[in-house]
């Protein structure tokens, strides 16, 4: 896995990632925990085909900012880039955007985890 891997992931604001859907506040505008999960969503498919067999990653940390409103209709998109490698842990840096204009910026901490393993501590 080399520094710089990237992905962008894209939506269009609707009803169902409003604020006002969310709980998370009380328009109809993107809601900013849809932002953080399509920022996760960018950093967890910019390794996803760079993992062993049976490996994924979780999301441990995130720090953002949503400085800017978008309405519905509006197609934001997300990027993350891997910026530093630590072992298992593997951290982003990830910006959001409505057209040209920055939405939202920060950064994200991701662990390798084997997926099986994981999930059999939850029993």
């Amino acid at each position: 896995m080399d520094l710089g891997l990237s992905f962008t992931s894209t939506t269009v604001v609707d009803s169902a990632n409003t604020a006002l859907a969310l709980g998370s506040g009380d328009m109809n505008v993107f809601a900013t925990p849809a932002m953080v999960a399509l920022m996760e969503n960018a950093a967890m498919n910019a390794v996803a085909q760079h993992l062993d067999e049976g490996q994924t990653t979780v999301g441990t940390h995130i720090s953002t900012s949503h400085i800017k409103a978008s309405p519905l209709g509006a197609t934001v998109s997300a990027t993350a880039t891997l910026i530093a490698i630590e072992g298992r842990k593997l951290s982003f840096e990830i910006i959001a955007c409505e057209g040209e204009n920055v939405i939202g910026q920060g950064s994200h901490s991701r662990f390798i985890v084997d997926r099986e393993r994981f999930l059999s501590k939850l029993k």
